[in-house]
């Protein structure tokens, strides 16, 4: 009995974690700075382009690590 409720525990949180990102997903075309900050590397040539958005990785990575270390406790 206990194992079915720890399954059903990790399948909420589970479902609860794909569910914010997919509002993260929808809801990022809106924000405008999001991935045009100072410090992203766009390198485009003739029919050449690549992006990587350093800093928004790092700002993205920094709140991910404030809101699990709030939650943890």
């Amino acid at each position: 009995m206990n194992s079915f409720f720890s399954l059903g525990k990790a399948l909420i949180i589970i479902g609860l974690v794909i569910a914010g990102i997919g509002i993260l997903l929808v809801l990022a075309p809106k924000v405008p700075w999001l991935g045009k900050l100072p410090g992203d590397i766009l390198l485009k040539k003739d029919n050449f382009r690549f992006y990587f958005p350093i800093t928004t990785c790092i700002i993205i990575s920094i709140i991910l690590t404030l809101l699990f270390y709030l939650f943890r406790k």
